[in-house]
C-alpha cells in the first residue's frame, strides 16, 4: 500500500473555531489578465483544518515554527482507535508504542470537517506523562483541540509543552485503521507563527 493521505481539505466548507478568520481562496489574476499566469490568494486561520501548533499559541514565551524540530514531524507513527470515549487514558496506548515517536488518535468513524464538534474527546495529564516515558515526542488528533472546546486555561496544551510533544490537530482518520505507520506530516515555515497548516500523509509500515 502506498501513502496514505490523511489532511483536511481546505475549502469554503471547512468549519472554523466561533469569531475566527474563515478560509477563503480567490484566483485575484487570471492568465487573461496578466497574458501568463493565475494568481491565488489565500485567508485563512492558521488553526483551520489539520495544523501544527507551535507552543506560542497558548504561552507568549512559547517557540514559533522556525524554533520547532521539523525532524520529528518525519518518523513512525502509532494509529490508535479511542472511539466513543471521553478520555484518552493510558489503558489505550499501554504496551503499543514501542520504536515509535508519534500518536495519532482515531476517536471517530466519520469525518465532518464542515461541522464544528461541541465537544471532543481529550487526554489524561497521566496518558501525557506516559507518552514521554515511552519516547513519544509529537501525537495528533482528528478534532480540533486536544483540551475541552471551552477550556480557557488548555491544561492538556500546556502539559503536551512541559513534556516537549508537539500536537497536530484535524487529522483526517476515519479511512485508516489501528496500526504502525510511516509518518510525514509536515508544516510550513513560517516565522514568528503560532500554527501552521500541514500536508500529513502516512504508509504501513513494512
Amino acid at each position: 500500500m502506498g501513502w496514505i493521505d490523511i489532511t483536511q481539505p481546505l475549502n469554503q466548507h471547512i468549519a472554523t473555531w466561533a469569531g475566527d478568520t474563515s478560509f477563503r481562496y480567490e484566483t485575484v489574476a487570471t492568465k487573461a489578465q496578466t497574458g501568463s499566469v493565475n494568481v491565488g490568494m489565500l485567508q485563512m486561520s492558521l488553526h483551520s483544518g489539520t495544523h501544527m501548533d507551535a507552543p506560542f499559541h497558548f504561552n507568549s514565551d512559547g517557540k514559533t515554527f522556525e524554533q520547532l524540530d521539523f525532524t520529528r514531524c518525519i518518523g513512525k507513527a502509532v494509529v490508535v482507535e479511542c472511539l466513543n470515549d471521553d478520555l484518552i487514558e493510558v489503558s489505550h496506548i499501554q504496551g503499543r508504542l514501542a520504536g515509535a515517536n508519534a500518536v495519532l488518535f482515531k476517536t471517530k468513524t466519520v469525518a465532518n470537517p464542515h461541522i464544528f464538534p461541541a465537544e471532543v474527546p481529550t487526554l489524561t495529564i497521566e496518558t501525557v506523562h506516559y507518552l514521554r516515558e515511552h519516547g513519544i515526542n509529537l501525537i495528533g488528533v482528528d478534532v480540533p483541540s486536544v483540551d475541552k472546546v471551552q477550556s480557557k486555561s488548555l491544561p492538556i496544551h500546556h502539559a503536551l509543552e512541559e513534556n516537549d510533544i508537539y500536537i497536530v490537530e484535524n487529522l483526517l482518520l476515519e479511512h485508516v485503521q489501528e496500526g504502525r505507520y510511516d509518518m510525514i506530516i509536515m508544516p510550513l515555515l513560517i516565522e514568528g507563527a503560532d500554527g501552521s497548516p500541514v500536508r500529513a500523509v502516512i504508509k504501513e509500515e513494512e
